[in-house]
């Protein structure tokens, strides 16, 4: 077996899968609660479209945790920041697991969104720097695909076990798996400061570009119109299409499935084609949205538009996370973070206005409804980035604590990756 940053070629070190695990664990807790939003409700004694704040909560613990720790962390010691946030992680579950009251549970929500926003901002660095200049690709790839399977696996598997264990089951089981996660890295990482060159300013020049902006923009609203959806979707499921408590994990896995695959048909296609793809798939979201309202009466119907929601939508993610990269040029790091912001800034509005317009006399169709006019609006920063023509691509290396010439030097090596993590750098081609 590889150590920490060992380099046996054709083989990841093995902390690579462990920060991946961890990324799993994160993007579990952040969804699992839409399928167990009637069991929170009830035990709780909130409505559901109340419960539905536990999600909005941590979108916003999300969009200040990630910026914020990611230019905190840049200089402390990456083994203590890991196990710290993974800590912190843990003891916001077993809070939240332990209480009966609402305002508590959501509280320990926000305090678990900053410990991921933490870790956000320094797993994909170790990931990298461990796996070497020639691997970096690779372990990005491994570690995106935990927070993808999280969607696949993770949120199905919670949702069915707090079918018989209540909602405190999932809770209870995600802090001890980052209590041992917390206890792997320690043993893994290698107990070294992290020496990077970094300049605040530099990170906030960047953001001065318009494009910029129109990529965050669109990658707000994308999910903003997909969650809308999702955070809503047991009621919907149970109550108007008559499928049964207990198989509304199915359907997750049918969403999960189609978010999987959307996020390899962005990462393939929007290399290429970049605002085709985008626009084509924002416009197919918005349609599928669309139609749950008619056709979310039919079991059938309803469990195959849910999949076709996580195809579409999450087909536009990877390419405008890319797109922002590049347009934040040699000063990613600040712009990475805000990413992820952005991403849970639509999650935060959209679940908020889906939760009052099913409180309206919308009923369980408002869901659907919001999210379509927030996926339909993501046309409109898109077409305007496909206006100043932003169909060039970049590369994306990873930063690590080699110095500067050194960084330039393995650059040469690395390939275009569909998502960018916090901490990465992009270099652009001579033709931008």
């Amino acid at each position: 077996m590889p150590s920490a940053s060992g380099t046996t070629t054709g083989k990841l070190p093995f902390v690579v899968w462990v920060l991946a695990a961890g990324t799993f664990l994160m993007g579990t807790t952040e969804f699992v609660v839409a399928g167990l939003l009637p069991e929170l409700a009830g035990d709780l004694g909130v409505s559901v479209s109340h419960a539905g704040l536990l999600i909005t909560a941590f979108a916003i613990g999300m969009i200040v945790g990630a910026p914020t720790m990611a230019m905190a962390t840049l200089r402390l010691p990456q083994r203590q920041t890991l196990i710290l946030a993974l800590s912190v992680f843990c003891l916001g579950h077993l809070v939240a697991a332990l209480s009966t009251s609402f305002t508590v549970v959501l509280l320990a929500r926000v305090v678990t969104a900053l410990a991921t926003g933490a870790f956000w901002s320094v797993g994909f660095v170790v990931a990298t720097a461990a796996a070497g200049p020639h691997q970096a690709t690779r372990a990005t790839g491994v570690m995106i695909g935990g927070l993808t399977l999280a969607n696949v696996v993770g949120v199905p598997i919670g949702s069915f076990a707090g079918q018989f264990t209540g909602w405190r089951g999932p809770f209870w089981a995600l802090a001890v798996l980052s209590g041992l996660a917390a206890l792997f890295i320690g043993r893994f990482i290698p107990a070294q400061g992290q020496r990077v060159e970094v300049s605040v300013r530099a990170e906030v020049r960047a953001l001065r570009q318009g494009r910029l902006w129109l990529a965050l923009g669109a990658a707000m609203l994308i999910m903003g119109g997909v969650l809308a959806t999702y955070t809503y979707v047991s009621p919907l499921l149970t109550d108007r299409a008559g499928i049964p408590a207990g198989a509304v994990p199915l359907a997750l896995i049918a969403f999960g499935v189609g978010a999987l695959g959307g996020t390899a048909i962005g990462g393939r296609l929007g290399d290429r084609r970049p605002m085709v793809t985008t626009i084509t798939a924002a416009a197919a979201t918005a349609l599928v949205l669309l139609l749950l309202i008619p056709l979310s009466g039919n079991p059938a119907t309803a469990t195959l538009l849910v999949f076709l929601m996580g195809l579409t939508g999450f087909t536009v993610n990877p390419v405008v996370t890319a797109l922002a990269m590049r347009f934040a040029g040699d000063a990613p790091t600040l712009t990475s973070a805000l990413t992820t912001s952005a991403f849970n800034t639509g999650i935060a509005a959209g679940s908020a206005i889906a939760g009052t317009a099913l409180d309206s006399s919308l009923g369980l169709t408002g869901p659907p409804l919001v999210g379509t006019v927030i996926a339909a609006l993501t046309l409109l920063p898109l077409m305007a980035l496909a206006v100043h023509g932003s169909s060039r691509t970049g590369r994306i290396v990873a930063r690590s604590s080699a110095p500067t010439q050194r960084r330039r030097d393995a650059a040469r090596h690395t390939a275009s990756v569909p998502v960018a993590p916090p901490h990465f750098c992009t270099r652009r081609d001579n033709t931008t």
